[in-house]
């Protein structure tokens, strides 16, 4: 029987592909908080962990009428990003699937009400919150992405994460799942984003979605991921990326409003470019797993 061994939100700005002294000018000398803390997640979580695959929730791979989860054997190449061109180029990732598990993760998703398909395509294209994270996180596991639909609303993510926990319960893997996104998500207009590229979470677009953030860190802090999906409607006037669809389907996947796991910071809560960062994990020890 499988289990998903433990859940988290991780960043994927793309400030943390950039060299070393680059973060460091942008960031008034000091390192964003967001790099060490991956470091940690691999050595503290899943060195200890050792899952044998991860599944990315990934806010950059864009679907309409359909979620799509990559069913590759195997995806390898150079990646360079249509966005950030300069600043994320050729960079290399050779990552190991499992067609098996993710056909399966589509087919429940399906069952539970929302039509998903697994996608095998060799020229599928890959997206920078996969990329990004696997050139700090992976250790050789098997990797699966998974589409958001920007159709979508908050009741369908869960649905599509309660087919994805279903799927994972019924195979033989130990399974890491990881969020990849960001909470609040309004950019600042272009001439005034070389005054807002600092970590200090004052740059953060609004103080009103600074404050629902942090409001939503601390319930996730306290394992009260009830109130997180119940309180959708209002966050969703401050942006969060894609929804907050990556978090809606890993919280269902690991028990929906029944979760209780509590998060721990493996970062500070950080701006980029008037967007919101962090890092939380929800460890499987204890009793707030569903």
């Amino acid at each position: 029987m499988g289990q998903i061994v433990g859940a988290g939100i991780v960043a994927h700005a793309p400030t943390i592909m950039l060299p070393k002294e680059t973060r460091y000018e942008l960031n008034e000398g000091k390192e964003i908080s967001l790099v060490p803390g991956l470091h940690r997640l691999r050595t503290e979580v899943l060195d200890e962990l050792k899952p044998d695959t991860i599944v990315i929730l990934d806010t950059h791979w864009h679907t309409i009428v359909e979620f799509c989860i990559s069913s590759h054997s195997r995806r390898a190449g150079l990646y360079t990003s249509d966005e950030l061109p300069r600043g994320m180029k050729q960079i290399p990732y050779d990552l190991k699937g499992n067609p098996a598990l993710a056909t399966a993760m589509a087919e429940r998703a399906t069952e539970c009400g929302v039509r998903t398909n697994p996608i095998d395509d060799p020229w599928l294209p890959i997206h920078y919150p996969t990329v990004n994270l696997a050139t700090y996180l992976h250790g050789g596991e098997e990797w699966i992405s998974v589409s958001h639909a920007y159709t979508a609303e908050s009741e369908t993510f869960l649905k599509v994460g309660e087919g994805i926990g279903k799927a994972i319960a019924e195979s033989d893997r130990r399974v890491v799942l990881i969020a990849s996104g960001s909470m609040s998500h309004r950019f600042w207009p272009f001439l005034e984003i070389p005054n807002h590229e600092a970590s200090d979470p004052r740059h953060i677009s609004t103080p009103e979605a600074r404050e629902a953030d942090l409001e939503r860190i601390e319930w996730m802090k306290q394992g009260d991921h009830a109130r997180v999906i119940d309180t959708m409607d209002e966050f969703l006037r401050h942006l969060p990326e894609a929804r907050f669809g990556h978090y809606l389907m890993m919280a269902a996947a690991c028990g929906g409003r029944e979760w209780k796991a509590r998060g721990r910071l493996f970062s500070d809560y950080e701006n980029a470019t008037g967007t919101s960062q962090v890092h939380v994990w929800f460890d499987r020890a204890g009793d707030g797993w569903a």
